[in-house]
């Protein structure tokens, strides 16, 4: 009896009233005045329905949950074949029990979202596999084993496709699911079916014992139209069937599909390794900017459906929702996955930390999705939590919403929905800042009437708009464009390369026009779009990103190094646009890492493409540095060389892994690489061969342990002479490194490989001075350690010989005199950068005399190889005073840089004479005299 002094009872309250009566009602001897217990119990009655339900039909389950706080699963069913009929039945309660469980921990605190959503994954998952394998079973008694033509089992493979893929699954979604197998084959009973039959009916058993609606409910809904074909494929396929229609059929919606794709039962590890070979379907390996093309047509059919169904207020499909995250964070690692693996992620929330880490995503943008999804996620399960409903969509009854806005800890749902918008707002910013075509300012009319008249093959197309557009030699441009447009690379392009390629040409031809060299860009650019016309990413790149456009221009206009590398592997271009976001550049972990990852592939001819790979990313990126003055020259060689140290270990290692398979390996041998010149002396160019020595240790009487045994000398030739070989190799990204090997003891006369002994005799009895200047460089970059400290120490003992200065001085000047009088090719008007007087050449022989003056008093000298080192090292023994070091070591960056440039730009390194120039050249001259080494081009 309601008294008039007591407040009114609410809607809600009444409701909290009506479950707890119910509770009391199923379990009498739970002390429900119990303050704590009557809050757990009153917030899972606010949250869910469904959890009250079930808590009334399960007696035991609540008591349970509130001893422990539900933190262990329960055990998963037992499905007794002799019990076939309680099969759904048990699997069903089990769900509803464990869903339960995760109800509570959700709505009492004890479980984070990723916890949530792990934990509804993986109850999935037992689901699937307790069915799958006791549905095995019974069609093993039924009709035997799937067998292959070796008589090999062959079981189903379930793969789990969107949330549940990820690991990820919402509250009451349906799970996606695939059917294959690896192997055609037939069963092994006295009722024989084909593979595809078998595991078809197996399928159709397992989506009904799971999906089927009966008394208990259900326990999972099974969605199977992401299947190949769909509705109308067949509902299992073999791995050779599915790889026919992905290369044949794929359309853009399944590699995003597939992005998530995970084995979940069956046989799992022949699953993930299907997944791996289908990984080009999903991740290409360029830069994949049309997938945005694909993502805008998926966008397009939800936006109709969202207006055709009202359904604004989908938080998954609705503006700002799940999916616009999800597809956002997709269409990112689309893009980029197939050159940076970090970003092939299942999991949503890893993939957009991933895409930030990458710097594809800025800190903040990361964020703001990041809290977004999560908000939404926990906004969805709480939707489908009150009812155990497959529901997105915000509730229309008061009452609902107010229990929606107080589980969720909200005052009422003015505020939650504020707090909605918020969310739905941000996430709606970022998704269609991805999807706007990334148009550059309207070209004129005039170039684009121009480039389509030339398209079209019209012959008096007027050129006004070349000369309009600021270039010069119109006559020129309009051939270059004319050629281009004829060509039958442009005349069969698709209509939607051809609808790209339409809308590129005024806004490159506008580029151009601006660029210092507009004709000899231009010829350039024209060079680089025939060889990626065939890939439509590429020109989807250029489209999407009109920075990537300018940036290209730009490049060109200055280097026709990078503008050929760019034309013969288009994979360079993903560089471009790296080099505007990145970070510091790589240094020598990222180089070795990157060539250990690339040896991991299955064959030779894989790791060989994989480190020309590596070796043209890297070496472009260094490129793009120096070209823009963001690293100096000097620092831009060292890398250069770091970069072909961490190459030339790799191909150590894949030559001797092939040697050791054809003749084993010898135990007690050793071999090394030594590195002279420039890349001994860490001072390698864009395109500069390698100079090394090959040098091994073994036992005279060492033999292979191989099949095909061979001796020490000869197993070693040949390990140098597959080294030599595969960095000169032709491949698909072009060749590695052309060596040059006669530095080694005789020259050309000598034996590629020395032993350590005779390599020390030659040193100590028959080089020439000129070959222990050779020496100073000298770096022992790969092999065995032990070797390659031998050798160290060698090249120690020889440099700290004591020498008669003045013999010494007129070797290294009579050196210098005959490679000027054969080399140097300057002129009055030009300067040879290496070999002229000044130049490059000068200042190191000026340091190696000095070295092997004074290397056995000062063994300080002995540690640099690289000219900066050398030169301080000099200066830290007082030879050189401040002034000298310092003016030395600004001469040797400005030739080198000056090199470098001419290189990029595939000039000879003869230069006119600058400011800078003269005056690091007499820097140079100036030094050489004071220690005896001027007009070196005459012989004292």
């Amino acid at each position: 009896m309601s008294h008039a002094s007591d407040p009114p009872t609410t809607a809600l309250d009444a409701h909290l009233d009506r479950a707890l009566s119910r509770l009391r009602q199923a379990l009498p001897d739970l002390p429900f005045d119990d303050a704590d217990l009557l809050a757990q119990v009153r917030a899972l009655a606010l949250a869910s329905d469904f959890a009250i339900d079930v808590c009334v039909q399960q007696p035991a389950l609540l008591p349970g949950l509130l001893a422990d706080g539900g933190a262990m699963p329960a055990a998963p069913p037992v499905l007794d074949p002799a019990l076939r009929t309680d099969w759904g039945t048990l699997l069903r309660r089990h769900r509803r029990a464990e869903s339960v469980r995760l109800i509570w921990r959700d709505v009492q605190g004890l479980d984070t979202l990723d916890q949530t959503l792990s934990g509804v994954s993986q109850l999935a998952e037992t689901c699937l596999r307790i069915a799958l394998e006791a549905l095995e079973a019974e069609f093993a008694q039924r009709f035997g084993t799937v067998r292959d033509v070796d008589g090999h089992p062959v079981r189903l493979v379930v793969y789990a496709l969107g949330k549940l893929g990820g690991g990820e699954l919402n509250f009451s979604s349906d799970v996606d699911l695939v059917y294959a197998y690896e192997h055609d084959g037939d069963s092994d009973g006295t009722r024989a079916l084909a593979a595809e039959d078998y595991f078809a009916r197996l399928g159709q058993q397992l989506a009904k014992l799971l999906d089927e609606v009966t008394a208990e409910g259900f326990c999972h809904r099974v969605d199977l139209r992401l299947r190949p074909f769909g509705s109308a494929g067949r509902i299992a396929l073999s791995f050779s069937a599915m790889e026919q229609y992905f290369q044949r059929d794929g359309r853009d919606w399944e590699r995003y599909a597939w992005q998530k794709a995970r084995a979940v039962a069956g046989d799992i590890e022949a699953g993930e390794r299907f997944l791996q070979a289908l990984r080009p379907f999903v991740y290409r390996r360029y830069l994949d900017y049309g997938a945005l093309d694909g993502l805008r047509e998926m966008k397009a059919t939800i936006a109709a459906e969202v207006a055709r169904k009202d359904l604004a207020d989908d938080i998954k499909r609705g503006p700002g929702g799940i999916r616009e995250v999800e597809f956002l964070a997709q269409a990112l690692q689309l893009i980029r996955g197939g050159r940076e693996p970090a970003l092939r992620e299942r999991r949503l929330q890893v993939a957009l930390r991933a895409l930030r880490d990458a710097r594809h995503l800025d800190d903040e943008a990361c964020e703001a999705l990041l809290a977004a999804y999560r908000f939404l996620r926990v906004l969805e399960n709480r939707l489908q939590m009150l009812r155990d409903a497959q529901t997105q969509r915000l509730p229309e009854d008061p009452l609902e919403r107010e229990r929606l806005a107080r589980s969720l800890g909200e005052p009422d749902w003015p505020a939650l929905h504020a707090r909605l918008q918020m969310h739905r707002e941000r996430v709606g910013r970022e998704f269609e800042a991805l999807l706007a075509p990334r148009r550059r300012a309207a070209q004129p009319d005039a170039l684009v009437l121009y480039w389509r008249a030339l398209r079209d093959g019209a012959e008096d197309t007027p050129r006004d708009a070349l000369a309009d557009a600021g270039f010069a030699d119109v006559e020129a441009v309009d051939q270059a464009l004319r050629d281009f447009a004829r060509a039958p690379g442009v005349r069969d392009l698709s209509d939607a390369a051809r609808g790209r390629l339409d809308r590129l040409m005024p806004a490159l031809m506008a580029t151009v026009a601006t660029s210092p060299e507009p004709l000899l860009a231009l010829r350039r650019l024209l060079a680089v779009l025939h060889a990626i016309l065939r890939r439509a990413s590429y020109l989807a790149l250029l489209d999407e990103q009109p920075a990537a456009l300018t940036r290209l221009v730009d490049v060109l206009a200055r280097s026709a190094l990078l503008g050929e590398r760019l034309a013969a592997h288009p994979l360079l271009l993903d560089e471009l646009l790296d080099m505007r976001v990145a970070g510091p550049l790589p240094q020598s972990d990222a180089f070795a890492q990157a060539c250990t990852q690339a040896l991991q592939q299955d064959d030779s001819e894989g790791a060989l493409l994989a480190l020309n790979e590596v070796r043209q990313a890297f070496g472009f990126r260094i490129a793009l540095a120096c070209l823009d003055g963001r690293q100096d020259g000097v620092a831009s060689a060292r890398m250069l060389a770091a970069l072909a140290d961490a190459i030339l270990a790799a191909v150590c290692t894949l030559a001797l892994r092939e040697l050791e398979a054809q003749h084993g390996c010898i135990p007690q041998a050793e071999f090394a690489v030594l590195g002279y010149g420039s890349l001994g002396g860490r001072e390698l160019g864009f395109g500069s061969d390698l100079d090394v020595v090959f040098v091994y240790d073994a036992p005279a009487d060492a033999m292979s342990e191989g099949a095909r045994p061979v001796d020490a000398a000869r197993w070693s030739a040949r390990l140098a002479q597959k080294i030599v070989a595969l960095l000169g190799a032709p491949t698909g990204a072009g060749r590695l490194y052309d060596v040059d090997v006669r530095l080694r003891p005789d020259g050309a006369k000598g034996l590629l490989v020395s032993t350590l002994e005779r390599f020390e005799d030659y040193q100590r009895h028959r080089a020439w001075t000129w070959e222990h200047q050779a020496l100073v460089r000298a770096h022992a970059i790969a092999g065995d350690p032990a070797l390659r400290d031998a050798l160290e120490c060698v090249r120690d003992q020889i440099l700290a010989r004591a020498r008669e200065p003045s013999a010494l001085r007129e070797d290294v000047r009579a050196m210098r005199a005959r490679m000027r009088a054969e080399l140097d090719r300057s002129t009055p008007e030009r300067f040879d950068l290496k070999q002229g007087e000044g130049g490059l050449v000068d200042l190191e022989f000026l340091l190696q005399y000095l070295v092997l003056r004074d290397g056995a008093v000062r063994p300080a000298l002995l540690r640099p190889r690289d000219t900066p080192g050398l030169i301080d090292a000099l200066r830290g023994e007082g030879l050189f005073d401040d002034a000298c070091a310092t003016g030395l070591r600004a001469a040797h960056e400005v030739l080198v840089r000056a090199g470098l440039m001419c290189t990029l730009d595939r000039r000879a390194r003869i230069v006119a004479p600058t400011e800078a120039l003269e005056s690091a050249r007499r820097t140079v001259r100036e030094a050489c005299a004071a220690f005896g080494l001027a007009d070196a081009g005459v012989p004292a």
